[in-house]
């Protein structure tokens, strides 16, 4: 199009009226393309003139800059800039004729929907974002016609490079943790060993001690059999320790080792029922009724049934733990809107409400002994079944657990189009 006005506008001295006329809607028009191209790009455009005098810019520009009203090739860029660190920028680098190339900038935007963000015309007040600025030459036929300013909002990019960084450094942090853990593990092994040794040994001493000492004195001053007593007593709390330690290192190896999903396609709904019937006497030695409330039209899914079970038996521990004076569990499996839900639920004491939002946070606890994983892990088990998880509960009257997972779409619907011939 642009040719053939360059080529009509060789020949307006032979042209009509009417031929001048069609040839300026021609040109209007494709300025108007040009325009609309320019507004819809999603970086910034402005240009200038030999002159620095700012001549075009497009409206991502002057939303994101932001840029005062202007006589186009009047004014200079840097005095329609209303932010003094680019304006200075813009003043000192075209003034000395340099090129530049994604200098970084941090910008405040007011009352202006901010690129990017997923509510369309929203207004966002005092959002700070982070722009690269590249100033270039404009050369046309080899001649510096002017200037080139290109802006682009890098804040999403620069957020997801931190948050891979971060990522990095949690996976070589937690391979380092692994390892010491595992280290930990051993000693802790050799230890329990030991100890069993130093019972083993005591065991077999307790008669000749007691045969040394028939009066029932020792050189102590003390009865034998209450000296082995207390010996007793403290080995136990070292074997109790040194179990505790280990079911925490256990834990933190569990939690931090990737998860090999072993998904194979499964009843949940017999899972639950082999589950039920596995903790059944634990259960009523803590005076707890397990109901179960089966959908008996639940799909079949993939699952890995090792890890599933893990993840549900740590919700039931901790039901159980929650109805310490009994109580009634209940389990109920149900298919609604295309997904299976998975409800676990108590009568217990429930949970404050400022421990809600923290619960699934690793090393958080409210036991005594607990290390603070179990509903860590149940919910990494739930994310890797690319299912999610979530909490209600109501302190004296009990907490319920959802977890909801996703039923896959076998079935490709195949887009058909339906019209005339042409």
């Amino acid at each position: 199009m642009r040719e053939f006005i360059k080529r009509a506008l060789q020949k307006l001295n032979k042209m009509t009226g009417e031929q001048v006329r069609d040839l300026l809607f021609s040109a209007a028009a494709e300025i108007d393309r040009l325009e609309t191209v320019l507004d819809s790009i999603t970086e910034g455009i402005l240009v200038c003139d030999t002159e620095n005098n700012l001549v075009l810019a497009n409206k991502y520009a002057e939303r994101m800059l932001p840029i005062s009203s202007f006589e186009q090739g009047k004014v200079p860029l840097w005095q329609v800039v209303r932010d003094e660190k680019i304006r200075d920028f813009f003043e000192l680098t075209l003034q000395n004729g340099d090129r530049v190339e994604e200098r970084e900038f941090d910008v405040e935007i007011n009352g202006t929907k901010v690129p990017g963000t997923s509510v369309p015309g929203t207004l966002v007040q005092g959002v700070s974002r982070l722009l690269s600025i590249s100033v270039l030459p404009l050369v046309k036929n080899h001649q510096v016609t002017g200037s080139l300013i290109y802006i682009e909002d890098i804040t999403e990019r620069r957020i997801k490079e931190a948050q891979l960084r971060r990522a990095e450094n949690l996976a070589s942090l937690t391979t380092l943790a692994a390892g010491v853990a595992h280290e930990i593990k051993n000693p802790l092994g050799s230890l329990s060993i030991h100890i069993q040794l130093i019972q083993k040994a005591m065991e077999a001493n307790k008669e000749i001690y007691y045969n040394a000492h028939p009066s029932g004195i020792d050189a102590l001053g003390q009865d034998p059999r209450s000296y082995f007593s207390s010996l007793d007593k403290y080995i136990g709390v070292v074997n109790e320790e040194i179990d505790r330690l280990n079911r925490i290192v256990v834990d933190f190896l569990f939690a931090v080792r990737p998860m090999n999903m072993d998904f194979r396609e499964g009843d949940l709904n017999v899972l639950i029922e082999e589950l039920a019937e596995f903790v059944r006497y634990e259960l009523e030695e803590s005076d707890i009724k397990c109901i179960l409330e089966l959908d008996k039209n639940l799909p079949r899914i993939g699952f890995d049934e090792r890890y599933m079970k893990q993840a549900l038996l740590n919700l039931i521990k901790n039901a159980q733990a929650a109805m310490d004076g009994g109580g009634k569990l209940t389990l109920k499996t149900e298919f609604l809107d295309g997904e299976i839900q998975i409800l676990v639920s108590d009568t217990g004491i429930g949970i404050p409400d400022g421990n809600i939002s923290k619960i699934f946070e690793p090393y958080f606890t409210t036991k005594e002994t607990g290390s603070g994983l179990g509903l860590t892990l149940v919910f990494k088990i739930v994310r890797e079944h690319r299912g999610e998880i979530s909490v209600k509960s109501k302190e004296g009257e009990g907490t319920s657990f959802k977890i909801t997972l996703p039923i896959p779409q076998k079935e490709r619907k195949l887009i058909t189009f339906e019209g005339g011939e042409e």
